[in-house]
This record gives structure tokens, sequence and C-alpha cells, in this order.
């Protein structure tokens, strides 16, 4: 068990499927009162139908994490649920079904719904649930981030690099209200996500690349996203920690 998660309420976005759903069920597990936040109605309730069987404590709540609306009646449902919020994973991401275009040739229209979803989803969650943690006297945030920032690949790359930016602009902002801020840049990740994405071969290709020669689990990332949020890494602002299999290597 982590410490400092248990009795804490856990938002995590995009947690209908994937990585997220794993991040949810874990925090779940190690005795969060979970909001699986999700905007495909189906998948999230499906989710905290599992958490619930499983005898722990979880709620459904519908959220497009591009509109104020949307996030803030996230929150607003978090908090009529469970009393507040301690602990934010802003995980929702377009990926899977994302339309593959150069920054030149991508239609505009689908970049600027793209990068709400992607890059002002992380701030408008966060900016949704910062109320509430504050009058906790503090918490914790991960955003999803990926080795994509680092990798010059269009605007999937260019929105996880922004999130990096968002993660450590919030820390800063948020640190007089006992708010941690960090990121996990997953590297490549077996999941349904890129699975419709990534070709077979290209795939054979990236985990041949790693010093770490094989595709990464949902399970992988778990650890490090429960201890960001613990009060094991108390003094831990503004960073993003890879778990990547060695894919990327930052001095």
């Amino acid at each position: 068990m982590f410490p400092g998660i248990a009795g804490k309420v856990a938002v995590v976005t995009g947690s209908g499927g994937g990585i997220g759903e794993a991040y949810a069920k874990a925090l779940a597990a190690n005795g969060a009162k979970v909001v699986v936040a999700e905007i495909e109605k189906a998948k999230g309730e499906r989710v905290a139908s599992e958490i619930r069987a499983a005898g722990q404590e979880a709620v459904f709540a519908e959220v497009d994490v591009s509109s104020p609306a949307s996030a803030a009646a996230m929150a607003a449902r978090a908090v009529e649920s469970f009393g507040g919020i301690d602990l934010l994973v802003n995980n929702a991401a377009i990926f899977g079904n994302m339309k593959l275009a150069s920054l030149m040739d991508v239609d505009y229209d689908y970049y600027q719904r793209f990068m709400n979803v992607n890059m002002n989803g992380v701030l408008l969650c966060t900016r949704a649930c910062a109320p509430a943690m504050k009058k906790r006297g503090g918490g914790a945030i991960v955003n999803q981030s990926s080795t994509a920032a680092w990798m010059g690949v269009g605007y999937y790359g260019l929105a996880k690099l922004a999130v990096n930016g968002l993660t450590q602009c919030l820390a800063r902002e948020l640190g007089h209200a006992r708010i941690r801020v960090n990121a996990i840049a997953p590297g490549p990740t077996d999941t349904e996500a890129l699975r419709a994405q990534v070709p077979e071969a290209y795939k054979k290709q990236l985990v041949a690349s790693l010093a770490l020669p094989r595709l990464g689990s949902p399970d992988d990332l778990v650890p490090t996203c429960l201890f960001l949020l613990s009060d094991a890494a108390g003094w831990l602002t503004g960073q993003v920690v890879n778990v990547d299999g060695g894919q990327i290597m930052r001095p």
C-alpha cells in the first residue's frame, strides 16, 4: 500500500479503459474513493461497477474534458459523492482513433478539437478540481504525458510537450496551496489504443529500439502513478517521470 492514498478522493479522467482504467482500479485497491471520469458512458459505468463489485468505492462521472462546464460538473459530482477531492489524474486524450496527418496538412477544426482535449483538458480539469483540493488542505495531480513529447511527432507530440509545460507551470502556481503536480511519460504501452494506431511492423521496430525491449503494460505505469500521488512523494513536484523501457534517456 502507498501511504496517504487510503480514504482520499481521486478523480481519474479517461478511465473507461486502458491505462486510465488501470490507474482507477489501483487507486481503489489502495483505499481511495474513485471518480471514474469518462466521455463514453458505457465504458465508464463498467469500470465503476467493477470497482464496486470488488468491494471498493467508485462512482461514474460523464465528462468532456474540453468543456469547462463539463469539467466543473465532474468536480461537483466528486464533491457531492465523496465530500471533496484530494487526487486528480489527467489521463483523458484522443489517441486510439486519432487522425494521422502532418501539422502542415491537418484539418484546422480537427486540430483545435484535438488540442482542446489533449492539452487544454489538463488545464480545465485542474481548474475545476483545484478549489475542492484547496479546501481539503492540498492534494496531488498526475498528468499523462508521453515520450512523444521529445520525438517531434506532429500534433500528438506537440500536445504532450505542452502537457509537460503545464505540469511545471501548475506546480509553481499551486505549490503554495500544497497541491503537487507531476507527470508520467509512458513509452509504447500495449493498449487497445496503441494496437489501433501503430502498425505491427513498426511496433516490432519500436520494441527492438528500447533498452528494455518489450512493450509496456498499464501495470508497468501504475506504481509510478501511485507513488506520485502518495505521501511518499511529498517533496516532489513539477517533474516528468519517464516509464518507457529506456526509450528516451534525458540528461
